[in-house]
């Protein structure tokens, strides 16, 4: 059965477009000056901009770092846990 939303009531399988998201999630192992490498060093991200993602996963415990197919974010996925950091994919619900 095709999954819909509340508040329409549309298939998700209708929107090939809705994106996808990856989640870092906060853990007890790794160094904050970690995370914030392995966001420069994978993503590109500048200093500033890993540094505030990492801050979001330390304070509220995950950060959708970034977004787009699935595909893709599963590949991020990946490269995450190889990195030791743990991290999910999810629909991108924030709007």
């Amino acid at each position: 059965m095709p999954e819909t939303t509340r508040e329409t009531g549309t298939d998700q399988r209708s929107l090939p477009d809705t994106p996808w998201v990856l989640i870092v999630w906060n853990d007890p192992v790794n160094l904050m000056s970690y995370v914030s490498y392995v966001f420069q060093s994978y993503f590109g991200y500048s200093e500033a901009k890993a540094e505030q993602l990492m801050m979001q996963v330390h304070s509220e415990g995950k950060s959708a770092v970034t977004a787009g197919s699935k595909e893709k974010m599963e590949v991020d996925a990946v490269a995450m846990h190889g990195f030791g950091l743990w991290a999910t994919v999810q629909k991108d619900n924030r709007g």
